[in-house]
């Protein structure tokens, strides 16, 4: 199918910290082209959820208004909307039908049927059904099915995975989206989002726990053997380690932030003794002098913590290092953080990885849009495409022709063009060979760099 006849589909991501609207359009070879981008700071959420509408409302807006910035042919009507905060549940239930036509193989249009009698499963006053996800099926006597349609049988049945919310919590969300002048086209569990964005087939049936880590919130995800077996929300984030460093070393929270994505580390043995970083003083206050290694204890101990709930969670339902052969995949703002990867390692006996949205995105794209920070993002346009090509909701039969801007594009790069020229005459091995060192070796000279550097700036402040 030419691209040009695939819908524009837009994800935003109401974050803690920040809010995206990412814009993508799938191309001939099925991967997304990210033809609109924009970014926001958030300041009404807190914990994943919307506490002041008025707030996030102005920064949907200006994450949109940016959106329209990189791309002003585009047109935006309906989004997919990430949701996850401490409210997030779920629970397991089971759900059977009977069939009349027995004769007749099982349709699409009775899955469906059975997926919608879940909707009226019993929960608590108050909470509100957000997602219903089937595991495996059964027809008759035949267990463990994934995928039941061309069967036939009398009695077709599934577990299901049901993930619910509180109404109010759904509600602040639809409303401010709503009061932006969008329509919400569908709400998804942030880190279902973050899955379909990091993760391939081979990752899910491996079985892997998808560890978003957010600003206010980590969301876990935990496949096994091609099917969602348990998801949770770790009522930790990025800002509870940013307040915590504002509170232990007596800074300002902007002061905390910044030291953290500066010179932070998840693992305390790493960071350097003899490193300190100088704060300024406040009014003519005397400046504060930091020592690197406390604040990498701070945030050890946060990261720690968060890491333990995870393997809480991976022993409630039965997963652990001798089954969950993807390990760990971690991904959000909060997987950029130094030795973070060790530190996963060590607590929880699994190996782990950053998980990057590049999985399903075209060639020649900017590298900020590779950045764990926009897999939710990213995802929520896959969860899109997911109902457009299964006919799950209705998009527009007219689609407009909107080119990926420059903005978007990848820069070319000349140096490559140069050593590419230089290498004309070697081999295929030879290249290969040659651009690693190549490769290895600027990398080390520019770590040296950066590390004389730092050394003279901690001296310096």
């Amino acid at each position: 199918m030419n691209n040009e006849q695939q819908p524009i589909i837009v994800g935003l991501d109401i974050g803690t910290t920040k809010i995206a609207a990412i814009a993508g359009r799938k191309n001939e070879f099925g991967k997304l082209e990210i033809i609109g981008f924009g970014r926001a700071n958030s300041n009404g959420v807190k914990h994943g959820q919307v506490l002041n509408i008025d707030e996030t409302i102005k920064a949907i807006q200006m994450a949109l208004d940016n959106c329209y910035t990189s791309n002003p042919n585009l047109e935006i009507s309906e989004v997919y909307v990430g949701i996850a905060g401490h409210h997030i549940k779920s629970l397991q239930t089971r759900g059977d039908i009977v069939r009349h036509q027995t004769e007749e193989e099982i349709t699409q249009r009775e899955i469906d049927q059975l997926i919608s009698d879940q909707y009226k499963t019993y929960i608590p006053a108050g909470d509100q059904i957000i997602d219903v996800i089937p595991q495996e099926f059964t027809v008759d006597n035949f267990q463990n099915i994934p995928n039941p349609i061309g069967y036939g049988g009398v009695k077709v049945g599934a577990n299901f995975h049901i993930i619910t919310g509180d109404k109010n919590a759904i509600r602040n969300i639809s409303r401010s989206v709503e009061k932006s002048g969008l329509i919400t086209k569908d709400l998804v569990l942030q880190p279902l989002a973050s899955a379909a964005a990091v993760m391939g087939q081979e990752d899910l049936e491996a079985g892997v726990a998808i560890v978003d880590i957010g600003g206010g919130t980590t969301d876990l995800a935990v496949f096994y053997e091609g099917i969602l077996k348990h998801t949770a929300v770790i009522p930790f984030g990025g800002e509870n380690i940013t307040n915590d460093i504002k509170t232990g070393l007596g800074v300002l929270k902007t002061q905390a932030e910044q030291m953290k994505v500066q010179f932070g580390s998840a693992l305390a043995n790493e960071a350097r003794g003899n490193a300190f970083i100088t704060i300024p003083g406040l009014r003519g206050m005397p400046a504060k002098e930091i020592s690197v290694k406390n604040l990498a204890n701070i945030i050890q101990a946060r990261m720690s913590e968060i890491m333990d709930f995870v393997t809480y969670h991976l022993k409630q339902v039965g997963l652990d290092n001798r089954t969950l052969n993807g390990g760990v995949v971690l991904t959000g703002g909060g997987s950029q953080l130094r030795h973070l990867i060790q530190l996963t390692e060590y607590v929880t006996g699994l190996n782990a990885r950053i998980g990057f949205p590049t999985e399903h995105l075209a060639a020649g794209h900017i590298e900020e849009l590779a950045k764990p920070t926009y897999a939710t993002c990213i995802g929520l346009i896959l969860k899109g495409y997911s109902d457009y090509e299964h006919n799950r909701k209705q998009f527009e039969h007219r689609f407009r022709k909107v080119e990926v801007p420059e903005t978007l594009r990848k820069a070319a790069e000349p140096a490559e063009t140069l050593v590419a020229a230089a290498e004309e005459e070697e081999t295929q091995a030879e290249k290969v060979k040659n651009r690693k060192g190549i490769k290895d070796f600027w990398g080390k000279f520019k770590d040296g760099i950066i590390d004389l550097f730092k050394e003279e700036e901690d001296h310096a402040l």
